[in-house]
């Protein structure tokens, strides 16, 4: 042959090489891009890449959530790694994640940093290894590690190339299945806390027909509340009520708000008095709650009859009582909040007022309401309820002056800090 068709040759294999190299690439990144599945895809792809520089084996690490070790979360070879957990600070797959470069380390006994605690483990000799990192910018997820050219050769140039290329298009793979996965449970956390929200509203009492002498408004300020209140007739006629407001926001709150919401409930059919109702809430709340965590709570039993309601409050704020003429009283609490020490309340529970409605009305609320911002700046504050409710008292029924106080808080497309929870019993 001659030296012109030598060279004829060489620069065909040369150009199918490179052919071959970029079918692999877009091959690869075709796959990356319609799969979520990104291990099994990474697993045929380190095949590829491996037939494609002739290594013995290959494999893909990953850092762990903290970046102070590398998974691998893939490999192809004779002996599997899956799961084998490294040092990110150490070993040539660390260099290579530490200063984002591609190592090709042709014989390992002569690198320091080369670990054989690996080889000891599996039996596996290594002899040379060409590690990439798998990076996008500034962010480095992890490295591709490619072990041994078959045939005792020796990583090259174009390996090199060539590795880095699949580990840039791996790198965009895994950071899309890892924001597909996020999405996926963002979907799914918002069709529980949707559903826990249905949960949450089924607790609350359904509005009676007016003139029925108890009603209350509740808005959460997220998709579930810390807040409830629940209200129902009892056999002798009376009705007895309750507000509660969980500490914290967010699921745990939720679930103690349920947890509250439904003790009372149960327990309120069968103990009438306000005190030791609230003494029974506690000590079932003590039993299970998180600690740090607590309820404030009102409950009262109100004789329609006689316009008496006897009430009973457990750390909460206190509620507002505007007599006929419209002087307001407030009623503070004697005893601390709910699930702190089940010692802390006695047996008989605290002190219970009796209050005369006489025409006038009960205001209950929960913390949220005093301490909302107003549309104009400046929290509402009790005496900002107060002259809001001095305001709207007499013009409109209790049910619609609650709402009204939501919506002043609470506009159209406005965001709140905290629940808005009131309730109101009338002894007209």
């Amino acid at each position: 042959m001659s030296a012109s068709n030598r060279a004829a040759s060489a620069h065909s294999a040369a150009a199918e090489e490179v052919f071959e190299c970029l079918h692999l690439l877009a091959d690869l990144i075709h796959d990356f891009a319609r799969t979520l599945d990104v291990e099994a895809t990474l697993r045929r792809g380190l095949k590829r890449i491996a037939d494609q520089v002739s290594a013995e084996a290959s494999s893909l690490f990953l850092l762990d959530e903290d970046g102070t070790a590398v998974v691998c979360r893939a490999c192809f070879g004779p002996v599997d790694i899956t799961g084998l957990r490294l040092p990110a600070d150490g070993g040539i797959v660390g260099r290579s994640i530490r200063e984002l470069e591609t190592q090709m380390v042709r014989d390992v006994s002569k690198d320091p940093q080369f670990g054989k605690a690996v080889d000891k483990l599996t039996g596996f000799t290594t002899r040379s290894i060409l590690c990439a990192p798998l990076g996008h910018g500034d962010l480095c997820l992890g490295a591709i590690e490619l072990i041994n050219k078959r045939g005792g050769g020796l990583f090259d140039e174009r390996d090199r190339h060539l590795v880095q290329a699949l580990a840039s298009a791996a790198a965009l793979a895994v950071m899309n299945a890892q924001m597909s996965a996020e999405l996926v449970e963002q979907q799914r956390m918002r069709r529980e806390l949707e559903l826990a929200a249905e949960i949450q509203r089924n607790l609350l009492p359904a509005p009676r027909p007016v003139p029925f002498p108890v009603c209350g408004a509740n808005q959460p300020a997220r998709c579930v509340s810390g807040d409830f209140y629940d209200f129902f007739p009892l056999a002798d006629g009376s009705v007895c009520f309750a507000l509660g407001d969980v500490s914290g926001k967010g699921m745990n709150a939720a679930l103690l708000m349920a947890k509250t919401a439904s003790v009372f409930r149960c327990l309120g059919k069968e103990v009438h008095d306000p005190g030791r109702l609230i003494a029974r809430v506690n000590a079932e709340i003590c039993e299970t709650v998180t600690r740090g965590m607590f309820v404030t709570m009102v409950c009262g039993v109100l004789d329609p009859s006689r316009r008496r309601v006897r009430l009973a409050n457990a750390g909460h704020e206190p509620p507002l009582f505007r007599a006929r003429g419209g002087r307001f009283t407030a009623l503070p609490a004697s005893v601390p909040p709910l699930g702190i020490a089940a010692n802390l309340i006695p047996e008989t529970g605290p002190p219970v007022s009796e209050l005369e409605l006489g025409g006038g009305t009960l205001y209950v609320f929960s913390d949220g309401v005093t301490e909302a911002w107003l549309p104009g700046g400046g929290r509402l504050g009790a005496e900002g309820l107060t002259a809001m409710i001095a305001e709207l008292a007499g013009r409109f029924t209790s049910p619609e002056l609650l709402r009204i106080v939501v919506d002043r808080l609470c506009p159209a497309g406005g965001e709140i800090h905290d629940d808005l929870t009131l309730v109101a019993v009338d002894g007209a």
